[in-house]
């Protein structure tokens, strides 16, 4: 391949590809609502909730609820997000008297159709790599180019996570999550909200959870990444051994 073709192809490929499985990863772990059970023991959610549920201002009674209708909820929240909204303000809890009360108040019910609408942007921005990346794939084969090597490529991929990791930990990640929440949502949409305020926020205990998730993101998208470089890699050496 020509460099100043390659100067293009590859980081296109390898570009689309991050997108892709990073899409493959967020799937597949929405399947299992992010493995937030793992992640209630790992962060004491539970003690969280406990503290902060008889201090909310808006919803009476959470404190009363199990670890198992805690899982739930989350797990309804999960369901919703990925379902453009769908539901959200069907998510309830039961109270010790036996009546139901919606989980949410209309601040959060909005904010999570905000995460919701940028889920389905997500969504079309990684289905589209994905397309990309396999026509890619296609013509690298057809053309029998062979990608970078291991080293070169596998250490500039670890080495940009690395870097962004190390951003992210110096600038703070608490910092970091708010900046984000300012850039991404509505402007006049709540995003920030006190446990006092939100059950929602009180069942997470945000934004560690989300630390939590962006770990187990990461190191699925890492081992996808890799695998799926070594196929190909091995692809287009059978190609070549066949050209010879």
């Amino acid at each position: 391949m020509k460099r100043s073709l390659s100067i293009v192809f590859w980081p296109v490929f390898f570009s689309s590809q991050l997108i892709a499985l990073a899409l493959v990863s967020w799937h597949v772990l929405a399947q299992f609502h992010f493995a937030y059970p793992l992640g209630y023991q790992l962060l004491g959610l539970d003690k969280h909730i406990a503290e902060y549920a008889p201090l909310n201002r808006n919803k009476a009674d959470f404190e009363y609820t199990a670890a198992a209708d805690h899982w739930r909820l989350f797990g309804e929240i999960t369901d919703a997000v990925q379902d453009s909204g769908r539901g959200l303000q069907n998510i309830s809890y039961l109270m010790p008297n036996g009546h139901t009360i919606g989980l949410m108040h209309e601040a959060e019910i909005i904010h999570l159709q905000d995460v919701a609408n940028l889920i389905d942007q997500f969504y079309q921005v990684g289905l589209t790599c994905v397309i990309i990346w396999l026509v890619l794939i296609a013509i690298a084969v057809w053309k029998k180019w062979s990608p970078p090597s291991y080293k070169k490529v596998l250490t500039g991929f670890i080495a940009g996570i690395a870097v962004i990791g190390a951003g992210v930990l110096a600038l703070g990640p608490t910092d970091v999550f708010y900046w984000l929440h300012v850039q991404i949502f509505p402007a006049g949409h709540q995003w920030f909200f006190y446990y006092q305020d939100s059950l929602m926020t009180t069942l997470m205990k945000a934004p560690d959870i989300f630390a939590f998730i962006a770990v187990f993101l990461l190191v699925i998208l890492v081992a996808l990444w890799i695998a799926a470089f070594l196929l190909f890699k091995r692809l287009i050496n059978h190609r070549l051994k066949n050209k010879m």
